[in-house]
């Protein structure tokens, strides 16, 4: 599992936020691999991200 599915997955729903652990249950992949990928397609800033209220929590969408 790579960035570019975690990359199409919100692609394709483009109007709904995701956790990490939604887009882990939706691709069937553990909650690390779509954790480390978010990390590096946030980082450089491919997709849209914003905080939650618990710190270090996020959501995400294209």
């Amino acid at each position: 599992m790579g960035q570019q599915e975690v990359y199409n997955f919100l692609k394709e729903n483009r109007k709904k936020w995701f956790t990490s652990k939604e887009i882990s249950k939706e691709l069937k992949v553990s909650i690390g691999s779509v954790t480390n990928c978010l990390k590096k397609l946030r980082e450089s800033k491919a997709i849209g991200f914003r905080a939650m209220k618990r710190k270090n929590q996020f959501e995400y969408r294209f």
